[in-house]
């Protein structure tokens, strides 16, 4: 299995990381993605990278710290991306629902890091929260970048995954989808061709339905693979050996 997106260098993981990556890779889990939010989280993903072989880097700037992102950030972060671990840039695009930082702010650091994700040859992890419209506008105006990209912990409608299918993205579910009062999105899910989809768990986020209300982590992905085969009508492994080459595919591993 593949988690395509947490986030190791949370304090949550702060006293027993080892542990965490332990009990991943004992369920199964053999490749994880780390995301840096801003340049200090991005130094510290790399630093877990190097510790373990099956962890790699996306980095980037957050919609939320966009606020402290200078022109020496991205510099460093520019510099960063050389490092073989790093496969993606972001976790980058739009965040209007809780606005940490104001929309002009987000909008220039995301249009930055299309135009990096350019010059690198890397794909993007793209965050949209209440910003559908104004990151497809985005999108549209910089055009995406030719390695592709994901929208991590997709929870749009169908007329929106068309949107992003149609521009070349994958959709990485989460744990979400395990959760009641969420039938559209395993509608949408449906509906979602095989060789898109990615699976995640944003840990220490959102833990799916058994594991609700505690701290997530990468080993309870199992549990939302398990639901997209249920949902797509897949066997499990079918399913883990389909995630895994996109993953592979858009990362490559």
């Amino acid at each position: 299995m593949v988690d395509v997106h947490c986030h190791l260098d949370s304090q949550a993981f702060a006293q027993d990381l080892p542990g965490v990556v332990r009990r991943a890779v004992q369920r199964g889990v053999k490749l994880l993605v780390t995301v840096g939010v801003n340049l200090e989280s991005a130094r510290r993903s790399l630093e877990i990278a190097e510790e373990f072989p099956e962890v790699y880097v996306a980095l980037g700037v957050h919609p939320h710290y966009a606020k402290e992102a200078d022109g020496e950030t991205y510099r460093h972060l520019e510099e960063l991306t050389h490092h073989p671990k790093v496969r993606a840039i972001g976790e980058t695009g739009l965040d209007l629902f809780r606005n940490l930082s104001s929309p002009e702010v987000q909008e220039e650091a995301f249009r930055r890091q299309i135009s990096l994700a350019k010059e690198r040859g890397l794909p993007m992890v793209i965050h949209c929260r209440e910003a559908s419209s104004e990151v497809l506008r985005i999108l549209e105006e910089e055009g995406t970048p030719e390695a592709g990209g994901m929208i991590h912990c997709f929870s749009g409608d169908w007329t929106l995954a068309r949107a992003f299918l149609d521009r070349g993205f994958h959709l990485s579910f989460s744990g979400v989808i395990t959760y009641p009062g969420v039938e559209e999105l395993r509608e949408v899910l449906r509906k979602v061709p095989l060789d898109r989809l990615l699976s995640e768990t944003d840990a220490p986020f959102l833990a799916p339905g058994p594991h609700r209300g505690k701290r997530n982590e990468p080993a309870f992905v199992e549990e939302t693979v398990k639901a997209m085969a249920s949902i797509k009508g897949e066997n499990l492994e079918e399913m883990e050996r389909v995630i895994e080459d996109n993953a592979s595919a858009l990362f490559g591993f």
